[in-house]
C-alpha cells in the first residue's frame, strides 16, 4: 500500500497509560487499580465534554482534574503529596514493551514519515517523547492544542496534513482506541487499531469499573467506521508496509 506517514496515537497506543499502576497503589494502597481505571475514564470523558460543549482546557488541566475525581470517588483527598507524584508520572510513561523496537525498524527501513497525533498538550507531549527516548525515532510530535479541540473532531485529524504536508490517503493512522481509530476513518486515513487489553471475558458478576474498562478497551467499534487492519502489537505494521 501507498503510505507516506504512519501516525500513532500516544496515550494507549504507544504508551501504556496503566503505568502509574505502581505508583498509584504506592501512594493509594490497595486502591491503584480502580483509581487508575477511573481516572483514565474520566479524562476521556472531559476531553469529550470538552468538544462538546465548544470549550478548550489543555490536557494538563483535564489531566489533573480527572486525577482528582478519581481519588474522591474511592475516598482519598486529592493533597499535593499524593497528585504531583503522579502527574509527574504521567509525564514518564512506560511504553510499551515492543514500541521502541517497531519504531526503530520502520524508520530503519525510511520512505516513511512517523508522528505522533495525541489529545496530549504540547507541554505534556515534548516531556513524554523525550523520557521515553522515543523522539529518536519521529519526525513530529502533533499536540491538538494546534485545534483547540480533541480527538475525534475532524479538525485534529487536519493537524497531520498540515504538519507534515501529506493528504489524507497517504497516510496510515494507528490507535488502541476505538473511538480513535473510528474518528481517523471518518476523516479519510487508512486506519489500524491495536487490540490491547483484548479477551477480556464479561465476568460473571456485576462490572466494576476497572473491569468495565477493560471490556471498552477490548472491543472495536461498529458504527460503519470499520479499522482498515486489526494488529495484536506495533511490530506487526512493519509487515503491512
Amino acid at each position: 500500500m501507498a503510505i507516506k506517514a504512519l501516525v500513532f496515537d500516544a496515550y494507549g497506543t504507544l504508551y501504556d497509560v496503566h503505568s502509574v499502576y505502581t505508583k498509584t497503589e504506592q501512594l493509594c494502597p490497595g486502591k491503584g487499580d480502580l483509581i487508575t481505571q477511573i481516572w483514565r475514564l474520566k479524562q476521556l470523558e472531559y476531553t469529550w465534554l470538552q468538544t462538546s460543549l465548544q470549550e478548550y482546557r489543555d490536557f494538563t488541566f483535564l489531566t489533573r482534574a480527572s486525577l482528582a475525581f478519581a481519588l474522591r470517588a474511592v475516598g482519598i483527598a486529592p493533597s499535593e503529596s499524593i497528585v504531583e507524584p503522579l502527574f509527574d508520572k504521567y509525564l514518564d510513561l512506560d511504553p510499551y514493551p515492543e514500541a521502541k523496537d517497531a519504531l526503530g525498524k520502520l524508520q530503519s527501513r525510511g520512505g516513511c514519515k512517523l508522528a505522533i497525533l495525541s489529545n496530549g498538550s504540547t507541554a505534556m507531549l515534548s516531556a513524554l517523547v523525550k523520557n521515553s527516548g522515543l523522539d529518536a525515532f519521529l519526525d513530529a510530535t502533533i499536540s491538538v492544542d494546534g485545534a483547540r479541540k480533541f480527538k475525534p473532531h475532524p479538525d485534529c485529524y487536519a493537524l497531520v496534513e498540515k504538519v507534515l504536508g501529506l493528504k489524507s490517503d497517504d497516510v496510515l493512522f494507528v490507535s488502541s482506541n476505538g473511538f480513535d481509530v473510528a474518528g481517523a476513518k471518518h476523516f479519510g486515513f487508512k486506519v489500524a487499531w491495536i487490540r490491547r487489553g483484548g479477551g477480556a471475558s464479561v465476568p460473571a458478576g456485576p462490572v466494576l469499573p476497572a473491569q468495565m474498562y477493560r471490556l471498552l478497551r477490548g472491543n472495536a467499534e461498529t458504527l460503519g467506521y470499520l479499522q482498515d487492519y486489526t494488529v495484536s502489537a506495533l511490530t506487526d505494521l512493519v509487515g503491512l508496509l
